[in-house]
């Protein structure tokens, strides 16, 4: 590589990582880097040349090689969970499968407005070799490849066609990762040759650059109006989602909260907005909730949605709330602002709620209202201390969430996903820190649990070591995507792994069965063998993978063992059954609509279906 002073040759590959490796972001007054490293499997379309160009960067960027891409991306997702999307991670991967395997982390990232970099091999802009290996061809438009199908799972797409390209590609890349509300994966097509071709860069291309997250003030207009509604409220709700964590606004929102005694309620990505203690904390909302979340929903008639996109599971498919509630919507994202004719105002939680706070003045709840949520708020704390209570029925979720809860560190951090675990985790776990819960439930990705907490080490290890990364896993996803724990040994990323075998897709055989249908091909014991179903030995599997292990009986025992597993040096996965019928928290759902066949001939499931049409009859209208 030469230089004449202004420019310097480089290939595309070198071009792009060096750029990416002068690249930082001052995060509470410490310059570090914005890019965290990445996760790499390489093959024929990404070694030669971008895997060349790493090696000559591997000390800025950290190169961290998994065992599936899926599996590598969705670490990547978790470490820009775990860093409040102040930084992220690129995942690369060669043509063809290993493209198509970050496909659903993509969804992950995209759906949960997360900055994910994803390089991904492509077939060879000449075409002079076509088709070459792993080439889906398209005999009516030759410039489509797999990548394509990323464009719909992406905020930001572009194929590399040329060096030059970069130039500006890169860097809006970069750009759409980091703005608050257009945030998620972006994706660049890098086909085989153009990594290798050379080009004159400008040096300046190359300077060190430290970017900033942009906090946009609100419209006073908006927040005029905002506070407007929000005086003539007697009984007033705050819904604090994960953009309260993103704009790192908890001690803001627990300020507000309290200077105008309004109860607040989680959703599930802002689990651990509040502390479990703090008075005005009222539990989770909507379908894996609380009984005294739900209840105040119902009876609220003015509605602060904080940093929340309003998902289903949030609103029990628009059954939670009261057909004359109004809703203030606090975002970044303008599509998220005003749903449901919310009352928009659209910028940062942090400056919006002190916006709001002034403008509101002296104005607080009535106390009756406040009086009433502290009253569900006992009768709820109640129930969870019974439902995590050993031996109040067979092995459940809630009794293994309650164990762990008490005897972890206030700031260990916990992971789960898609399954049962997320509503027990949500329902059941109290929280001793802020922002320590990390329940994937965007996309409701089963097999994150572990890829995603090997990430999230990964990001914890670079600021608080000695903590634990602690994942709830069941059975069902443990064997979808199991892989990193290898990952994590090879790595010196240890993590505690509690998995919880229920035999099967239990909680999907809970919604067959509630919904009047037969047990079918969810359980292990109910779908096609040719054997007698027999459980996974989930410890002589994860110790085949370098990790230590080990089965336990009972609440006592796993308490015992998870001792073991603090003081251990490495990862530590702790197996039990627990039951698939009995095992579930029954209190503190709402309605959710599924999709219920309109003709049977189960009596089952035609009475099913007759109690959702009566449930829908509550739903707000969809405007």
């Amino acid at each position: 590589m030469t230089g004449n002073g202004k420019t310097v040759r480089l290939t595309m590959a070198q071009a792009l990582v060096r750029h990416l490796a002068n690249q930082f972001i001052m995060i509470d007054g410490e310059k570090v880097r914005l890019c965290g490293g990445g996760f790499a499997i390489f093959g024929h379309g990404n070694v030669t040349c971008l895997g060349e160009a790493l090696y000559n960067h591997r000390e800025e960027l950290p190169v961290w090689r998994g065992q599936n891409e899926q599996s590598m991306a969705m670490a990547a997702v978790a470490y820009a969970k775990q860093k409040l999307r102040q930084r992220f991670m690129f995942a690369t991967a060669s043509a063809g499968p290993g493209t198509t395997n970050m496909l659903t982390a993509a969804g992950i990232a995209h759906t949960n407005r997360l900055p994910m970099l994803m390089l991904a091999g492509d077939a060879f802009q000449t075409r002079l070799p076509d088709p070459v290996l792993q080439q889906v061809e398209h005999f009516g438009d030759p410039s489509l490849s797999v990548n394509d199908a990323f464009k719909s799972v992406s905020r930001y797409w572009d194929r590399i066609t040329h060096p030059a390209q970069i130039i500006q590609s890169l860097p809006s890349a970069i750009n759409t990762m980091l703005d608050p509300a257009d945030c998620g994966p972006a994706f660049l097509g890098l086909p085989q040759d153009v990594q290798g071709w050379a080009y004159d860069y400008p040096l300046s291309f190359f300077d060190e650059r430290i970017h900033r997250i942009r906090r946009q003030s609100s419209d006073s207009d908006d927040i005029a109006a905002a506070a407007t509604l929000l005086e003539s409220a007697e009984r007033p709700l705050i819904i604090a989602g994960g953009g309260v964590q993103y704009s790192r606004a908890t001690a803001e929102l627990t300020a507000f909260a309290e200077q105008h005694n309004i109860p607040a309620v989680e959703t599930i990505a802002g689990r651990a907005n509040l502390l479990f203690e703090h008075p005005l904390n009222c539990g989770p909302v909507g379908v894996t909730g609380s009984n005294s979340a739900n209840s105040l929903a119902e009876q609220a008639d003015v509605v602060v949605a904080i940093g929340t996109r309003l998902q289903d599971f949030t609103t029990g498919s628009w059954t939670a709330f009261a057909h004359d509630a109004r809703f203030i919507g606090v975002n970044v994202g303008r599509h998220d602002a005003g749903k449901h004719l919310s009352q928009p105002v659209v910028g940062d939680a942090k400056l919006a709620i002190a916006q709001l706070t002034e403008a509101l003045g002296s104005y607080r709840a009535p106390s009756a209202w406040t009086d009433l949520a502290a009253e569900e708020r006992r009768a709820w704390n109640s129930y969870v201390d019974d439902n995590i209570r050993p031996g109040n029925r067979p092995l459940s979720y809630a009794q293994v969430i309650g164990a762990i809860n008490e005897l972890c560190d206030a700031r260990d951090r916990v992971v789960a996903a898609a399954g049962g675990l997320p509503a027990e985790v949500t329902a059941n776990w109290r929280t001793k820190s802020l922002g320590s819960v990390d329940v994937e439930f965007g996309f409701s990705c089963m097999g994150y649990e572990i890829s995603g907490g090997w990430g999230a080490r990964i990001a914890q290890q670079e600021n608080e070591p000695e903590r634990e990364t602690i994942i709830f896993v069941g059975d069902g996803s443990y064997l979808m995507l199991n892989s990193d724990i290898y990952s994590s040994v090879l790595s010196g990323k240890k993590m505690i792994v509690i998995v919880c075998d229920n035999g099967g897709f239990a909680v999907i055989n809970k919604l067959q069965n509630n919904t009047g249908n037969v047990s079918f091909n969810n359980l292990i014991k109910d779908c096609n063998l040719a054997t007698e179903p027999f459980a996974v030995d989930f410890e002589a599997h994860a110790k085949a993978m370098g990790a230590n292990a080990e089965t336990v009986a009972s609440i006592a025992d796993l308490k015992e063992a998870f001792g073991r597993a603090k003081a251990s040096d490495r990862t530590y996965v702790l197996s039990l059954q627990v039951d698939a019928f009995d095992g579930w928290t029954q209190e503190g759902h709402t309605w959710w609509e599924t999709g219920i066949p309109a003709v049977s001939d189960r009596s089952e499931i035609n009475a099913a279906r007759d109690g959702a049409d009566e449930s829908r009859t509550r739903q707000r209208p969809g405007v």
